[in-house]
């Protein structure tokens, strides 16, 4: 199996997996803060759905343009915009717009080849310096969105405990 149909199927399991848990939630569960400096569920589901887009076109701009830069820092606007609009988006649309991406993603994911994965290119974020495209479609596309569940998973659990007692 190539590194494209691996992160294929990945990126596709992790996406179901967080519509399916978020299926399961009051919409109040959805929006609820831990706290002020943390996401809610929606801002989570906000922000994935901006993001896998954006490393999936970054991926597929400097496959074209080997060299080129890539990445984005925190406060990259789009990024910033997807969660700031979360509280007026509605949250059956979100969870049909990632799962109707994922024709998409896969048609995008299974067009690298293992030779596209292996160009190396310098990040914007300093932090990553100069990557492989497999470093981008593992820690910023698969390991992402498995980092997002486990949000999503840890806020209905604080949820439940900050409403144990009500």
């Amino acid at each position: 199996m190539s590194r494209s149909q691996k992160a294929t199927e990945e990126t596709h399991a992790l996406l179901k997996e967080i519509v399916n848990v978020t299926g399961t939630l009051s919409e109040e569960q959805i929006r609820w803060k831990p706290s002020d400096e943390s996401w809610s569920i929606m801002e989570v589901l906000c922000h994935v759905e901006e993001a896998i887009p954006y490393w999936l076109y970054e991926m597929q701009r400097v496959i074209q343009s080997p060299g080129t830069e890539w990445g984005r820092g925190l406060q990259h606007e789009g990024r910033l915009e997807a969660v700031a609009t979360a509280p007026q988006r509605s949250v059956s649309g979100v969870r049909h717009n990632l799962l109707e991406s994922l024709p998409e993603i896969e048609t995008i994911l299974l067009s690298f080849t293992d030779d596209d994965l292996a160009i190396e290119a310098p990040s914007r974020n300093p932090r990553f310096g100069t990557k492989s495209m497999s470093f981008v479609v593992d820690h910023l596309v698969v390991e992402h969105l498995e980092k997002h569940l486990g949000q999503i998973k840890r806020n209905v659990e604080h949820y439940a405990s900050a409403n144990q007692h009500k």
